[in-house]
């Protein structure tokens, strides 16, 4: 019996259907930043 494949095969810029905007890194970077701060002026 011979098998049939209804899978749907797509690239992973189709999988992901959005656009990234590279925002996380900086939001990252900056949090990081932020915690360092406050976590300075609580040991302070």
């Amino acid at each position: 019996m011979a098998e049939h494949d209804d899978r749907t095969h797509l690239s992973a810029n189709e999988a992901r259907a959005g656009a990234t905007p590279h925002m996380t890194r900086y939001i990252l970077g900056i949090s990081i930043v932020l915690v360092i701060i406050v976590m300075a002026f609580i040991l302070l």
